[in-house]
């Protein structure tokens, strides 16, 4: 019974910090701490349960993401909303943008993956990116200028490629994915909102190929006996994903990145100070 109520206290820390920019890492490296959890299966489980994360985003941006078929019919413009250049991020325009946008971070992933697991996977780095993410925020906030871009459909090839090259951050532990997408966006002249929502779209087929080739090289240790333990992980993090998404697009435009940085800076050293015992 432990193990199951372990397996959803992780769920719930992987949605509603997965699509935030406070660091899913650091978050499941604390909360495993404290569960007494390590081991491969572990591991294991903490990458498979960001699947459920994924879905969240699936789900919620269903229209959005059925958009993308090329040849699906565009569903008529909304009235008084600004007329996106080029179609949009629809069909076979909107997967090439997506493509953009994975390309830099995929592709320095592929060849510095052995890398980074062994040399940005511990304490000191994590926390240094949490802090270093944080200034990051606080620094946009306080130096933003009016955006340009107040839709994903008015994303242009150039930005989706730029958010791209923000995204790498993300292959540092503790930097937060969506926080160097989010700020990418926004240093290219997105709105905040905007650049959240694309945020969690180009969310997906990142984090599906990572996931997916973690889980490749990690799976065989699972047996059936872990089954049980999994499904909670992965209903749970989906569930908490759906409500964390909701609250953050919500509260995003009122409130802005800066609390989310001082609750990093908050969090830093006391992830440092349990992750070094």
């Amino acid at each position: 019974m432990y193990e199951l109520f372990s397996a959803a206290i992780l769920g719930i820390v992987e949605g509603l910090t997965e699509f935030i920019p406070v660091s899913s890492t650091g978050h499941l490296i604390l909360t495993s701490y404290f569960l007494g959890l390590e081991g491969g299966v572990i591991s294991t489980f903490e990458v498979f349960i960001q699947l459920g994360a994924i879905l969240a985003v699936v789900v919620l941006y269903r229209q959005r993401f059925a958009g993308l078929i090329p040849g699906r019919a565009r569903p008529s413009a909304t009235a008084g909303a600004p007329r996106a250049a080029g179609g949009g991020c629809r069909g076979w325009r909107g997967l090439g943008l997506l493509f953009l946008t994975c390309l830099p971070a995929s592709l320095l992933g592929l060849f510095a993956h052995a890398h980074i697991k062994q040399y940005l996977f511990n304490p000191y780095t994590v926390t240094v990116a949490l802090a270093v993410g944080a200034v990051c925020m606080l620094l946009l906030e306080r130096f933003k200028k009016a955006p340009r871009v107040e839709s994903v459909d008015q994303i242009t090839p150039a930005l989706a490629l730029g958010i791209g090259v923000f995204q790498c951050l993300a292959l540092w532990p503790g930097f937060s994915r969506s926080a160097s997408t989010i700020m990418g966006g926004m240093l290219l002249g997105a709105g905040r909102k905007t650049a959240a929502e694309y945020s969690f779209i180009a969310a997906v087929p990142i984090m599906f190929a990572a996931t997916g080739f973690d889980l490749l090289k990690n799976f065989g240790g699972i047996g059936v006996e872990h089954l049980p333990f999994f499904a909670v992980g992965f209903a749970v993090s989906f569930l908490s994903a759906l409500l964390a998404i909701k609250f953050f697009i919500s509260v995003l435009g009122r409130v802005g990145l800066a609390p989310f940085a001082w609750y990093r800076l908050a969090l830093a050293p006391l992830l440092f100070l349990f992750l070094i015992r």
